[in-house]
Formats: C-alpha cells, structure tokens, sequence
C-alpha cells in the first residue's frame, strides 16, 4: 500500500469517502473486509516487508475494526484483532532485516498467560470464549510492542500510516451520515446517544472519530492534503468534530483533546519561533474550539452541555460522573485486595459481579481488570507497560515526543475508558516505542 503520490491519495480518500455509502451493505462489508486481508498478506508476503507494509496495513484495519463491526462486515467478531496480529507476526518473520526483540515484553506476554492457570468461572460459560475476549487485546499490545520496539521509522513513514489510518474514518463518516437520522430528530437525553452513533456503541465510536480528529490536525500541522484542497480538509476535521461531539460519549473526544494537547506543546517546543506559534495554534485552536461548541450545543438542544459538565436531561448534576464505571472500578480494586497474589482469574471479574452483585457487566478499564484478574502480576504488567515508553519517549528530542507522549496517552486514556475491546489502543500503544527518524523530510526544517 503505497501512498506517497499526491494524486493516489486523493483518489484514496475520495473511494473512501464513496466506500462508506456502499458498506451500508453488511454483505458487501464482510465480502470488503475478507478482501482486505487477503490483499494485506499477499502484499506483505510479497514485498518481504521492505517498506514497513506490514505497519500500514495494520494501520488500516485498525481504525477499520468499528466501521466493519457497525455495518455488520465481519465474519466473527475479533477478525480486526486477529488480522493484525497475523500481519504483524508474517512481517516480523519475512523481512530481511532482523529486528531486535525486547526480552520484556516477552516476559508480559507470559506473565499475561499465568492468568489462565487460575479462570475460575460457571460451569456452563466457555473458558475459551472469556479468555480469548479478555486477552485478545492484550496480547495483541504484546506483539506490537515487540514489532515496534525501537524500530526507526521515517517521519515520512509515519505520516503515510496516520493517512492511512484516517481512510476508513472517512469512510465511518460517510456511512454515519447516511445510517444516522437528522440530527433534529435525533432525541437527546443525558446520556451517550446510539442513535447519533449509527447504532453501535458510541463509546467505541467517538474514540475512532477522535483518532481522526487528531490525525487529520497533525497532518494539517504538517501541510500534508488529504482532499488536496486545505478548505476541504479544515471542514472535514470540523465534521469529525461535530460527528464525534453529537455521540455524547465524553471518553473518545476528551481523550483526543488531551492527546492532541500534548503533541501540540512538544511540537511548539521544537520550534525556534516558540512564542509566534504558540499565540498562532493557540488562537486557531480556541477560536475554532468554541464556535464548533457552540454550534454542536444547539444542534442537541444544550444536551452537550449538560453531558460534558455532567448533568442530566433536566440540568440535575448527577452523583457519578462516571455513569457507573467507578462502581466497577471499586468492585475490581476489592478483587485485588482479597486476591493480592494471583488475582481472581482470567475473566473473573464479570462473573464475580453477577454473583455478589447480580450485574452482568464486563470490565471497562483495563487497570483495575488487571489488577483484580491478575494480582500482583498485574501490577507488575502495569509497570512494565508505563515505564519502557515514558524512559524511551523522555530520551527524544521535542518532535519526536509530540508524537510517542500523544500514542502513549491515546493508550492509557483509551484503557481507562473503554479497556481493550478493540484494537486501537494495543496498537497505538507499539507506535509509542518506534524511533522516529526525521533526517529525510523537509517540513522539520524550521524545528530547533
């Protein structure tokens, strides 16, 4: 998958863009997602992995998992993740150039395993089911963690997979526009809003299209086109916007405010002109910021409001800002503490709540999931987890930590929101431990 050409990536964009009316189709979907992994090892296979095929395709499928899975395009649920980790695994195998492998994030992987010795769940539940949902994820954040460990990646590279990952985003937006119904028939209330998300879990939704917000501002930053037309692409990243803002789901787009947050200060902090571009940023930012609010705030009848300062549909504050999840939390952390060595399990925590509590209600933070269904070990996988990308990303230079601080907070914000149900933060995660290498490219000229 090569897009360096201008014209081939407008053409990209614009199938996408066409793509999303066609996937309202489910067959269609699932037929296009087969299609995709098919082409994704041929060409991996094929090219031996010499132009990192292997992180592109990956990148593309990742950011694809939610759109196939809201139009119904795969065959079992967890293809997304499966993909992946096939397509990472061929490229480490196949290409020529031997990559170093970290003996740490080996040692995760197997302390991650341990957990399976101690599942102790219903008799008539499947073992391999509960297993396979609850480390899917995190042995796919294994594997891309031992693909990207330290591997030197161009900046021109880099910029290549981000556009990359914004196609099927694109796509997400022009299926959400046609699936959805006008926005003012749409009934909001205090709480996220499936309509607005085309159906699917809003949650999972807002953090794609925050993805998407952030991509599309570092390539603006970086005067890279995606329709070629710079109007076009600050009203695309306005639509993303106001798409993710509408769902209601406050974990995806803080997350991407707070991303976004960071690459913007690393990347002022590398400029020579340090004061200039921050009155710049900071001016655009604002300006664009509040008048998408406000305009975002009447489209929901002032519903925005309400959610992001944590009121219901009659303006009452509510008593959990959290809607529920620190009750999870809690329960998860008392988990640990009865369970300090060896934790409850794999998949443990679910089942313990139904039967002390009698909620059915899996993890949504991977955390305290963790700690309960792991222990110590657990714990010892968190800090194996924090403390290789924050030594590796303090060692950068500025522009380099804009970029890995933001993919390590897209991860750890993710995991406290929505835990690991999809792909994005395992492997956003691997891309906070790559070496990015700027000598080739001439946009990092005015950097100091």
């Amino acid at each position: 998958m090569q897009t360096k050409n201008t014209n081939i990536q407008l053409v990209l964009a614009l199938f996408h863009l066409g793509l999303g009316i066609l996937l309202l189709s489910g067959f269609i979907s699932k037929v296009y997602s087969l299609i995709i992994v098919a082409i994704a090892i041929r060409n991996i296979v094929k090219s031996e992995n010499s132009e990192n095929q292997a992180i592109l395709w990956s990148a593309y499928m990742v950011s694809a998992e939610v759109l196939f899975r809201m139009s119904g395009g795969m065959l079992f649920y967890e293809l997304p993740k499966y993909s992946i980790l096939l397509f990472l695994a061929i490229g480490l195998y196949i290409e020529r150039k031997r990559h170093h492998v970290s003996v740490s994030y080996l040692v995760y992987i197997l302390l991650l395993l341990i957990g399976i010795a101690f599942v102790d769940i219903p008799y008539d539940e499947s073992i391999r089911k509960a297993v396979a949902f609850n480390l899917s994820g995190p042995v796919l954040l294994g594997l891309c963690a031992i693909y990207f460990y330290k591997r030197e990646i161009s900046f021109d590279t880099l910029l290549d997979m981000l556009f990359v990952m914004l196609l099927p985003i694109i796509s997400m937006l022009s299926l959400l526009y046609f699936k959805t119904p006008d926005v003012r028939q749409i009934s909001f209330g205090g709480g996220a809003n499936f309509a607005a998300s085309g159906g699917y879990g809003p949650n999972q939704v807002s953090t794609i299209l925050g993805l998407g917000m952030f991509i599309l501002a570092v390539l603006l930053f970086f005067k890279k086109r995606v329709f070629s037309i710079l109007a076009i692409d600050v009203l695309l990243f306005m639509y993303l916007s106001y798409r993710g803002l509408i769902t209601l789901s406050r974990g995806g787009m803080l997350t991407a405010i707070i991303a976004l947050t960071a690459f913007i200060f690393y990347f002022i902090m590398a400029r020579k002109d340090k004061v200039k571009q921050l009155v710049k940023y900071a001016g655009l930012v604002t300006l664009f910021s509040m008048a998408l609010v406000v305009y975002t705030a009447d489209a929901t009848g002032g519903m925005l409001v309400n959610r992001y300062t944590n009121k219901n549909a009659a303006g009452t504050t509510k008593k959990d800002i959290s809607t529920g999840r620190i009750d999870l939390f809690k329960s998860e952390l008392d988990n640990f503490y009865e369970n300090p060595f060896f934790g409850i399990g794999v998949g443990g925590s679910k089942y313990d709540r139904m039967e002390e509590e009698g909620v059915v209600a899996a993890s949504h933070n991977e955390v305290s999931r963790l700690l309960s269904e792991h222990g110590m070990i657990g714990l010892i996988i968190l800090i194996i987890l924090i403390a290789i990308p924050a030594s590796h990303i303090l060692s950068q230079p500025y522009l380099a930590r804009a970029f890995l601080s933001a993919f390590l907070l897209f991860w750890f914000l993710t995991i406290n929101h929505s835990a690991m149900r999809i792909a994005f933060p395992a492997f956003i995660y691997g891309l906070s431990l790559i070496h990015i290498n700027f000598n080739s490219s001439e946009e990092t000229d005015n950097v100091g």
